[in-house]
């Protein structure tokens, strides 16, 4: 028996490991924390049998803790707040903590989680992005209890087992390319959010289908894998990959590759962070040898310049990456919104980012220092855009 706790369970990467627990009768969930939504949160703790429920949103847990003997949960603990969530990052009885929070959120139970010694499965990407110089010495020394999620470092971590670091000479990132990665310039000038929501191959949140259209989404993880493998920027590709089959290859340095392939499933690389290193039988369908052709082409970074950002942002180092990913989340609020065309989110972030001196990631007070002065820049830039 493994005991879980899920931090994000009502989100996208929440409600499918939930899934894949309700399968597996090997893990037991002990803890789950989420935002608002605490009457699909309540119904949770109670199919899984929680012991804790944290909500991040005070007057949300104030709700659920009326409500939560309706639900025949007297014995549920309500948790409110950060401090909540951070509660339920390091419960003494757990033994993988699920992280799933989007954005800077996810920063402090992440680091809660490491100082309480859990074993990570993680999938808050902008988390590790933004404080990936306090969480990398973390990885460093235990790189078997930091379990990525994301479907291409699951795969990378996957054909690195059994491997030397040192032996890697590159690792190769693939992206579908998101909704718009058939469309020219000039049509992209007018794409719709419900456009750019239509994602060809995954099933996913708003922001990062938003990220996927922009390839920002690979411009996050190319930091990831930095943080994650302790590798040179100039180790790390990116290839456009429709099929979505291959979710990463390596290469090494006698010449060989090593890919990992499978079914465009995001419960597979959350089984595998559950369960590694262990996996769960059935999971998802296999792939047949027969799944036709492959094809892998180079990112056209006149048209997803964002990729050439998060080089550059990951090479400056320091705060450099938070304040790019905080850009980001605004100027995804704002297209979403409608107040911003598409193309706008790659000119604002690149002039956000023209303005922006790092400083060292010393702690996450300076993160969030920095963060405030990414938001208030973006939105003075924002506003001389709007629709």
């Amino acid at each position: 028996m493994r005991t879980v706790s899920i931090l994000g369970s009502t989100g996208s990467i929440g409600t499918q490991a939930l899934q894949v627990i309700r399968k597996n009768p090997d893990l037991k969930v002990l803890a789950l924390a989420a935002g608002s939504g605490w009457e699909e949160a309540l119904s949770q703790a109670k199919e899984f049998g929680a012991r804790l429920l944290a909500l991040s949103d005070e007057e949300a847990a104030a709700k659920a803790q009326q409500a939560k003997h309706s639900y025949g949960l007297s014995n549920l603990e309500i948790a409110a707040g950060a401090s909540g969530v951070q509660k339920a990052a390091s419960l003494a009885d757990v033994d993988v903590v699920l992280h799933a929070i989007p954005g800077f959120d996810g920063v402090k139970p992440l680091l809660s989680s490491l100082e309480h010694g859990k074993r990570v499965a993680f999938a808050g990407k902008e988390a590790l992005v933004s404080a990936g110089e306090l969480v990398a010495p973390y990885i460093t020394a235990s790189p078997d209890r930091f379990i990525p999620v994301d479907s291409e470092h699951s795969a990378i971590f996957q054909c690195l087992q059994g491997e030397f670091r040192r032996d890697v000479q590159e690792v190769v990132l693939t992206a579908s390319g998101g909704a718009l990665r058939d469309r020219t310039l000039e049509e992209m000038r007018e794409v719709t959010p419900e456009e750019v929501l239509r994602h060809p191959t995954w099933k996913m949140g708003k922001k990062v289908t938003v990220d996927s259209a922009t390839l920002f989404n690979k411009t996050l993880e190319v930091m990831e894998a930095h943080y994650l493998f302790g590798l040179g920027y100039d180790q790390i590709k990116v290839v456009l990959h429709r099929q979505s089959i291959v979710h990463s290859m390596v290469t090494f340095k006698d010449g060989s590759t090593k890919a990992q392939l499978a079914r465009p499933d995001m419960r597979l690389a959350i089984a595998y962070g559950l369960t590694y290193p262990d996996r769960v039988p059935g999971t998802v369908e296999s792939l047949s040898p027969y799944f036709g052709t492959l094809t892998f082409e180079e990112p056209d970074t006149a048209r997803f310049p964002s990729l050439l950002l998060g080089y550059r942002a990951g090479r400056m180092g320091g705060t450099a990456p938070c304040v790019l990913s905080a850009a980001d989340e605004v100027l995804v609020q704002e297209f979403l919104a409608r107040r911003i065309g598409f193309l706008d989110m790659y000119e604002v972030l690149s002039a956000v980012m023209e303005e922006y001196h790092p400083r060292d990631a010393s702690c996450v007070e300076v993160l969030e220092q920095e963060r405030k002065w990414a938001v208030a820049k973006t939105m003075e830039l924002v506003s001389l855009r709007r629709r």
